[in-house]
C-alpha cells in the first residue's frame, strides 16, 4: 500500500506548529500592551461632557429576534428602564419570530405602552439577510440619530445611554462598545471556560487596540452607533455571517473612530451546551474569514500605517488557528513516526521553542488574565481550557474552511434559556438543541486515532511524552461526553 512520505506530514505539522507560535507571539504581545496602556491611563481623561436633557440626541434601541422564548421578556423588562428622555427615545422589537415569542412579545409591548415607554415592533414576512436583513429594515424606520443594539441574551442597564452618549460629543466617534459580562459563569465547567475566552477578548484585546489607536469591532451587541457611520460605511450587509466585523472594519476604514468602555458592564447569557456553543464558535470563525477575504485586500492597499495594518491582519484571521490547531493534531502521528531517531539537539532546536511559543505563551496569557481580572476560576476550569478547545477544533476548522470558499451563508442564533448562576435548563429547552450526530461520528473517529500516538509513546517507554499526548484524546472524549449527555436529556 502507498503511504506518503513521512517527512512531508512532519513539514506539515511544523508549518502549522510555527503558526500557532505567532498567535503566541501575539497573546504575549498584548499582554505587554495591556501593563504599558494601564499604567497611563490614570493620566489620560476622556475630554467629555455630559448632555443635559434639553440637548439630547434623539436614540433607537434596537432588539432583534428570532424565536427567543425564554429571553424575550427579560430583554424588554431591561430595555424598557434604560434612564433617557421619553421623547429622545424609541425602542424597536425586530421580532422575526415564528414561534410563540410573538406573543410574549406582544403582550410585553402592551404593558409598556401602558407605562408610556416607546416600544415598537416591526415584523418582516421573511428573514432575508438574517440579522443583518433586520437591522438594515429597522434602520430605514429609526428615528434615531443614534442606534443602540441588544442581542436578546443581553440586559441593558439603566445607565447604558447615559454612561455612552457623553463620547460622541467628538463627532469622529462612530460607536462605542461596551464590554460583556457574564450572568451564568458559575452554570458549568463549560460556562467557566467561555468567561476565560471571552473575558480575555473584552478586557484585553479591546483595550489595548483602543488604547493603541488600533482597527477594533463592534460585537453585534451592547453598543451604540451613530447613524450616520453605519450609512456612510454602507449599511448592514449579509453577504457575510460577522455583519457586526464586516462594518465595524467597513467604518473604521471611513475614518471614524471607536471608543471601547471596560467600566461599562452590560450582563449576558454563556451558551450553556455544547452544540450551542461550537454553533456559536463556527460562526464567528466563519464570518470573520469571509470578513478578512471582504475587507484585508482594500485595507492592505491604503495608506493607514503598517502597525494597524497588521494588527488588522491578525485580528481578522486569529480563527485559522482552529484550522492549524487541527492540522496539527491530524498530523501528529505521522510527524512522531517519521521522528523516531530524533536526538535531544533536534528536541532543543524545534519543539521546546515551538511548545513554548503556543502552549506556555496562551496558558501565560489567560494565567495573566485571570490575575489582572480578578476573577474567580476553579483549577479545572483552567485546565479543561486547553481539552476543550483540542476537541472542539475540527468542527470549527470545518467552518474556517467554509468560510474560506463561500461568502454568506444561514445565520444560526444562539439558543438562551434565560439563565442566571447554576439554573438549570427550561423543561422545553430540548427544542432548541443543535444537531450533534455528525459531530459524534466525526469527534468519535478522532478519539480513536489520537490513541495511537499515545499507545507508540507507551510501547517506546517514552513516558514523559504522555501527559502532552493524552490531552488530544482527552478533548475529544470531553465533547463527546458532554454531547451525549446532552442527547440524553
Amino acid at each position: 500500500m502507498f503511504l506518503p512520505d513521512f517527512n512531508l506530514w512532519a513539514t506539515i505539522h511544523f508549518t502549522a506548529l510555527l503558526g500557532l507560535s505567532l498567535y503566541g507571539l501575539h497573546r504575549l504581545w498584548l499582554m505587554f500592551s495591556w501593563r504599558r496602556e494601564k499604567q497611563k491611563e490614570d493620566s489620560e481623561k476622556f475630554n467629555i461632557s455630559f448632555l443635559h436633557s434639553g440637548e439630547c440626541p434623539f436614540v433607537t434601541v434596537q432588539l432583534p429576534l428570532y424565536n427567543e422564548r425564554f429571553v424575550v421578556a427579560r430583554l424588554l423588562n431591561a430595555a424598557a428602564q434604560i434612564q433617557w428622555p421619553k421623547d429622545r427615545l424609541e425602542i424597536q422589537i425586530l421580532d422575526d419570530s415564528t414561534d410563540d415569542t410573538k406573543q410574549i412579545v406582544d403582550e410585553r409591548v402592551k404593558y409598556w405602552r401602558q407605562k408610556d415607554v416607546a416600544m415598537r415592533v416591526i415584523r418582516r414576512t421573511d428573514r432575508s439577510g438574517f440579522k443583518a436583513g433586520a437591522l438594515r429594515h429597522g434602520l430605514s424606520q429609526a428615528a434615531g440619530e443614534f442606534i443602540a443594539v441588544f442581542d436578546a441574551d443581553f440586559l441593558p442597564v439603566s445607565d447604558f445611554l447615559l454612561s455612552s452618549m457623553p463620547h460622541f460629543s467628538d463627532g469622529e466617534i462612530g460607536m462605542v462598545q461596551a464590554r460583556w459580562g457574564f450572568l451564568n459563569t458559575q452554570h458549568s465547567w463549560l460556562t467557566g471556560v467561555q468567561s476565560l475566552l471571552l473575558g480575555q477578548h473584552f478586557s484585553i484585546e479591546h483595550f489595548v487596540r483602543f488604547r493603541r489607536g488600533l482597527f477594533f469591532n463592534f460585537n453585534g451587541t451592547a453598543g451604540i452607533w451613530r447613524r450616520e457611520a453605519i450609512e456612510s460605511a454602507g449599511g448592514w450587509q449579509a453577504d457575510t455571517v460577522t455583519e457586526d466585523l464586516d462594518l465595524s472594519y467597513r467604518a473604521q476604514l471611513e475614518g471614524w473612530r471607536f471608543i471601547y468602555l471596560d467600566n461599562l458592564i452590560v450582563p449576558s447569557e454563556l451558551p450553556v451546551t455544547i452544540g450551542a456553543f461550537r454553533s456559536q464558535q463556527q460562526r464567528w470563525a466563519k464570518g470573520s474569514i469571509q470578513t478578512a477575504k471582504k475587507i484585508l485586500p482594500g485595507l492592505l492597499a491604503t495608506s493607514v500605517p503598517f502597525a494597524l495594518r497588521k494588527e488588522a491582519s491578525a485580528h481578522l484571521l486569529a480563527n485559522l488557528c482552529w484550522l492549524l490547531g487541527t492540522v496539527v493534531t491530524l498530523t501528529l502521528y505521522p510527524t512522531i513516526l517519521s521522528r523516531t531517531s530524533i536526538g535531544p539537539y533536534q528536541l532543543l532546536r524545534t519543539d521546546i521553542p515551538l511548545f513554548i511559543f503556543t502552549s506556555a505563551a496562551i496558558f501565560i496569557y489567560f494565567i495573566f488574565y485571570i490575575r489582572i481580572h480578578k476573577q474567580e476560576i476553579s483549577l479545572s476550569v483552567f485546565l479543561l481550557l486547553p481539552v476543550l478547545t483540542v476537541g472542539i477544533a475540527p468542527s470549527i476548522a470545518l467552518s474556517v474552511i467554509k468560510g474560506i470558499f463561500s461568502m454568506g451563508g444561514d445565520f444560526h442564533r444562539t439558543p438562551k434559556f434565560g439563565l442566571t448562576g447554576r439554573q438549570g435548563l427550561p423543561s422545553l429547552a430540548f427544542l432548541y438543541y443543535q444537531q450533534s450526530i455528525p459531530y459524534l461520528i466525526m469527534n468519535t473517529m478522532l478519539l480513536i486515532y489520537s490513541l495511537l500516538p499515545v499507545i507508540f509513546a507507551f510501547r517506546r517507554h517514552t513516558f514523559l511524552a504522555v501527559p502532552f499526548l493524552v490531552i488530544f484524546p482527552l478533548g475529544f472524549a470531553l465533547v463527546i461526553f458532554k454531547d451525549l449527555a446532552e442527547i440524553r436529556k
